[in-house]
C-alpha cells in the first residue's frame, strides 16, 4: 500500500459514507489530515514519516473492515475504535465528537504501534533527537492547524449538511489536542520499543492503553442531544 492508495480509499469512503453515519465525519477529518501531510512530503523520497501515514492508515482500515457496515461484530477486537462504531448511527452526537473519538482511538492507540513498527522495518530506534522524531514532530503545526479547520467545519457546515442541531461541544473539543496527543504517542512507542524483550507484560501493556483509549472515547461520545 503507497500513501496514493490511502487516500484513493479515504476519499471513496468520503463519497460513499452516508451524513447520518459518524465514521464519516472522523474519514474526513483524517482525509484532511493526511492530504495536507502527503502534499508537504512530496519530495519522492521514502521517508520515514510516510512509510509511518501508510503503516497507521492501514490500523484504521483494519479496524474499519472488522467493524462492518452493520451491528458490531461480538468478537471486534479493537477496543478503543469499539465507541465510534457502536455509536456510528447516533442521532444524538454531533460531527465532531465522532471526528475526535475516532482521532483518540487511532492517535492513543495506533499511532505508537505504527511508530514501533516502521521503527523495525528501518532498524532505528525510537528515541527523542533522532531524523526520524524530528520529521514526527516538524508536521505537528501543519496537523494542528487543518484540525482546528476542519474542526470548525464539522461545527458549521456539517451541521448544515445533517440539517440538525446540537446542544454545546465546546467543553468536548477543549478536551482534545491532536499536538500533545502525539507526543504521548512517541513516549508510548519507546515503552513498547523497550519492551519488546517481554512479550507478556508488552502485551498487558497494548491492552490496558486499548481500554484506556475506550475509555477516552467512550467520554468524547457523550451524547449532546439536539438543541430545542
Amino acid at each position: 500500500m503507497t500513501i496514493d492508495d490511502v487516500l484513493a480509499r479515504m476519499e471513496g469512503l468520503d463519497r460513499s459514507l452516508p451524513p447520518d453515519d459518524g465514521v464519516k465525519w472522523f474519514n474526513r477529518l483524517y482525509l484532511e489530515v493526511t492530504r495536507s501531510v502527503a502534499a508537504q512530503e512530496d519530495t519522492g523520497a521514502h521517508t520515514f514519516l510516510e512509510a509511518l501515514d501508510v503503516e497507521f492508515a492501514g490500523a484504521y482500515f483494519a479496524a474499519l473492515d472488522a467493524a462492518g457496515a452493520a451491528e458490531l461484530p461480538a468478537d471486534f477486537p479493537y477496543h478503543s475504535w469499539k465507541p465510534l462504531f457502536e455509536a456510528r448511527f447516533s442521532g444524538e452526537i454531533a460531527p465532531v465528537q465522532f471526528a475526535l473519538a475516532g482521532m483518540n482511538a487511532h492517535i492513543n492507540h495506533d499511532l505508537a504501534l505504527g511508530v514501533c513498527a516502521v521503527c523495525v522495518a528501518r532498524g532505528v530506534e525510537p528515541r527523542m533527537g533522532t531524523p526520524e522524531h524530528a520529521e514526527y514532530i516538524a508536521v505537528n503545526p501543519l496537523i494542528t492547524e487543518v484540525e482546528s479547520r476542519v474542526k470548525a467545519w464539522l461545527l458549521t457546515d456539517a451541521l448544515a449538511e445533517l440539517d440538525r442541531d446540537f446542544g454545546p461541544v465546546d467543553d468536548v473539543v477543549a478536551i482534545w489536542s491532536v499536538e500533545r496527543a502525539r507526543d504521548a504517542a512517541w513516549i508510548r512507542a519507546q515503552v513498547l520499543w523497550h519492551l519488546r524483550a517481554l512479550p507478556s507484560l508488552r502485551d498487558d501493556y497494548l491492552e490496558i492503553n486499548d481500554r484506556a483509549a475506550e475509555l477516552a472515547s467512550r467520554a468524547l461520545l457523550v451524547p449532546v442531544g439536539a438543541a430545542d
